[in-house]
């Protein structure tokens, strides 16, 4: 990529800064910022030896994006010739980066060769350096990861913060950032690099999908890492960071960069941005955040196989690693493992009633969900949940009938926010001639992802849902012939780990909302239940009170009389 000269013609070899932690160092002077701290100097060092496709995520303040902008410089220093992409969240940012480096240009006297000249193109949007043979592609140039990408060329792209809270909020925000970046690929000229800089805001993070599509990750921490977090870290922590843990295992804990932060100064952004916030923008760690923003975890169900007709009277759940379900397919996050039963009773009783819920998809691509659910001693048994193409066509309809009479169902409930109701008026004819059930319909207007989170947590986290193991793996099975990124959001597992309170968390969540339905309506039916057993006891415990009375009166009567009372006297002489 390079020539064997400089852009001052000075042979690589000879030239001290073709070291770019050198070119830092004097920038770092120019600038009047104190000397360059390891960790920068180890960030400069990655750079320039770095993959080809690499991410760098350090915390919040070490300086990555200044560092960055020099390392623009000083690639033109080297070669004058290449063309630089810088991209960023919003176009303001990738221009505020763009106009620094310009102006570093144009202040340092050891740059005054790269200059813009008159005729070219100088500007914080794009510009020239003097050397720079005409081209269609300036020099640098900056743009937002929601602008026009199509047409740009580059021999290195710098994608600094490209992800932040408001470009990856949900799900469907993920998805179109992660579809905006693989416009790089076409972008970029042949043996070109990508440089990614950024901090995570999830474990949905794009900058944890980056990997697997050939990126090299390096973290550097505010802090040496304990046990647990360096397993999560795993070969990502940058080596300057692992070899100094290597050398002494009393760091754990403390500033990694003492320079740019004191033990002092990181306890009080701690305390100022929450464990959470802290994980995420100063350790680089997503688990704690993902914890507390995904509240619904497989390893809280019960699985197991269950009968049709009937389940076992009681099952208890433990979280014993030894009842750790490991054959089954599992899409949740690292550490969320499924669970068998550790007891089950012996005797089989019939269930209490059976439950399905639908959610029409109407004509388009999307599926029609469906779930079977059933009920026994205050537990939730999972029997049947999938998709089925086709939304409200004739063939989908006798397939949801079928479904309904092998699972024996008592009552069907159904999604009315669909067509003002057309889908039961079609669903019901077809319904009466397979399996005739009573059918009703529900509607909610406020915002599901809340009310559904609010729904099953409690029961979850009292480990009252038993999931069929037939439908977690059918559940996989179904959605292997799409693309995998794809398939993943289709999946009943996958969406109900990654369920969080924000509007829009999912896309496609037919099969996991109408999950909820049914979970929602025995929810119901067991409060009601409650309120109506609750009611019961105190009638018969207001019963139970004026027989004492009334006793306790004909013995007052007694005695006052000087004879003895029956109890019948005693009820027509005292009204209570």
């Amino acid at each position: 990529m390079f020539k064997a000269t400089t852009s001052l013609g000075i042979p690589i070899a000879k030239d001290p800064l073709s070291d770019f932690r050198k070119f830092l160092f004097v920038i770092w002077k120019h600038l009047n910022l104190p000397d360059p701290t390891p960790v920068q100097y180890d960030i400069a060092y990655n750079l320039q030896h770095g993959d080809k496709r690499m991410i760098i995520q350090a915390f919040r303040g070490v300086g990555k994006s200044w560092i960055t902008s020099a390392y623009v410089v000083w690639l033109l220093y080297m070669n004058p010739q290449l063309n630089i992409l810088v991209v960023s969240a919003s176009k303001s940012r990738s221009d505020d980066f763009t106009t620094f480096t310009l102006r570093l240009i144009s202040e340092m006297d050891i740059l005054a060769h790269l200059r813009p000249k008159t005729d070219q193109r100088q500007s914080k949007i794009s510009f020239d350096v003097a050397p720079a043979a005409a081209s269609h592609a300036p020099s640098v140039k900056s743009v937002g990861i929601s602008g026009q990408l199509a047409g740009s060329r580059a021999d290195v792209i710098v994608a600094d913060d490209i992800e932040v809270p408001n470009n990856s909020m949900t799900q469907g925000m993920r998805d179109k950032l992660s579809e905006a970046v693989k416009e790089f690929d076409a972008i970029l000229k042949p043996d070109g690099r990508i440089i990614y800089l950024g901090t995570p805001q999830n474990q949905e993070s794009l900058y944890n999908k980056l990997p697997d599509r050939g990126y090299k990750v390096s973290i550097w921490p505010a802090r040496y890492p304990n046990a647990d977090q360096t397993v999560g870290y795993g070969s990502k922590l940058a080596r300057l960071i692992s070899n100094a843990m290597a050398a002494n295992d009393l760091l754990v804990g403390e500033p990694t960069d003492p320079a740019r932060f004191s033990e002092f100064d990181l306890l009080e952004r701690e305390a100022s941005y929450g464990r959470s916030g802290f994980a995420l923008q100063f350790m680089l760690d997503t688990r704690l955040s993902d914890a507390e923003r995904y509240p619904l975890k497989v390893s809280d169900l019960i699985v197991m196989d269950i009968p049709t007709q009937e389940a076992p009277e009681k099952v208890s759940w433990s979280s014993d690693s030894q009842y750790i379900v490991e054959e089954l397919p599992n899409v949740a996050f690292n550490g969320d493992h499924y669970h068998k039963p550790m007891f089950m009773s012996s005797e089989f009783v019939e269930y209490t009633g059976s439950v399905m819920s639908i959610d029409p998809s109407g004509r388009g691509k999307d599926e029609t969900g469906y779930a079977v659910v059933k009920m026994l001693n205050g537990y939730l048994y999972v029997r049947r949940c999938g998709g089925i193409a086709g939304g409200y066509s004739e063939e989908a309809l006798k397939k949801l009938a079928v479904i309904a009479k092998e699972e024996q169902v008592n009552e069907i409930i159904v999604e009315s926010n669909f067509g003002d109701g057309m889908f039961k008026q079609l669903f019901v004819p077809v319904l009466n001639k397979v399996h005739p059930v009573t059918m009703v319909e529900v509607r909610h207007n406020t915002q599901k992802e809340r009310r559904i989170i609010d729904v099953l947590e409690p029961v979850m986290n009292q480990h009252r849902l038993v999931i069929d193991k037939k439908v977690i793996q059918k559940d996989f099975d179904s959605c292997q012939h799409l693309p995998p990124e794809q398939a993943l959001r289709y999946q009943l597992m996958y969406q109900l780990t990654r369920l969080t309170a924000d509007r829009g968390a999912l896309t496609n969540d037919y099969r996991f909302y109408t999950f909820a339905m049914a979970w929602q309506y025995w929810v119901d039916a067991m409060v009601q239940d409650a309120e109506q057993r609750i009611g019961a006891r105190r009638e018969e415990l207001k019963s139970v009170e004026l027989d004492r009375l009334r006793e306790q009166a004909s013995l007052g009567f007694a005695v006052i009389t000087g004879r003895q009372s029956d109890k019948t006297n005693t009820t027509t002489n005292f009204r209570w």
